[in-house]
């Protein structure tokens, strides 16, 4: 299976969601790639902390590779590593794919990322795609080669009408490029169970359609300190209610 995690709002907790969804993955015997397309990185902090990633691996070096002739093309374990977290490896990164964008969309190659995720397929259970907050090459790029996407949404009330023409973007894209993509669920991010204007909006976003999936993921302040250690949460405090709620979630996933 290979989900994207995307939103065009930033802020939401993209990458927060992407990553300890991938480790819960990992932690549950599952073998896991995820891929960071965000240049701003933080999915690669999250799991290599303050160490830099060996030179020539991550998503940039994988899409330069793309615009360059080779006798012998890189393969694409080429650009992956290894995180300290066992079965969870890592595409990172980096400020690069900034000066790459441009050069990748006037030469055509959207599908390269596609076509990569299909050369390593055997070597992995479960693929996470984390993206920028913008509908650009990347996205897109992720969104062709997925099966499915997950949408955060953080409660407010500008990011629920902006969720419409998100999830018209992804349907086009499946209708023009990818037949088997869907909008798996929108995960319900910094929830205050406590307060009437969240419940509000999450209900609006039931009674419209929309496909809101449980649990409803918190807030807390272990967030922010699983970052600066760089840990997932289910390595760092398994028994916290916020990890368990990102469990049930990645349960409720699998069916």
């Amino acid at each position: 299976m290979r989900r994207v995690v995307f939103n065009q709002k930033g802020g939401v907790g993209k990458s927060t969601i992407a990553t300890n969804l991938a480790a819960i993955a990992a932690s549950q015997g599952q073998r896991v790639l995820l891929i960071d397309l965000d240049r701003q990185g933080n999915a690669t902090r999250y799991l290599l902390g303050d160490e830099p990633a060996p030179e020539g691996t991550g998503s940039a070096a994988f899409f330069e590779s793309s615009l360059k002739f080779s006798v012998r093309p890189a393969k694409a374990t080429e650009f992956i590593t290894e995180t300290p977290f066992e079965r969870l490896h890592l595409m990172p990164a980096s400020a690069e794919l900034d000066e790459l964008h441009s050069k990748l969309e006037t030469r055509h190659k959207i599908y390269k990322l596609r076509d990569a995720l299909n050369e390593v397929a055997e070597g992995y259970d479960e693929v996470w795609i984390d993206t920028p907050p913008a509908l650009n090459f990347y996205t897109r790029s992720a969104l062709i080669a997925a099966d499915s996407c997950l949408i955060p949404f953080d409660c407010d009330e500008f990011a629920r009408r902006a969720l419409y023409e998100l999830v018209h973007n992804v349907q086009e894209i499946q209708a023009d490029h990818n037949e088997a993509l869907h909008v798996e669920g929108i995960v319900v991010n910094q929830f205050q169970a406590r307060a009437s204007l969240p419940q509000r909006t999450v209900q609006a976003l039931i009674d419209e359609g929309l496909p809101v999936l449980q649990p409803y993921l918190g807030s807390s302040v272990k967030v922010k300190e699983s970052h600066e250690r760089a840990l997932p949460l289910v390595h760092m405090e398994p028994g916290h209610p916020l990890t368990q709620a990102y469990v049930a979630l990645y349960e409720g996933l699998r069916g």
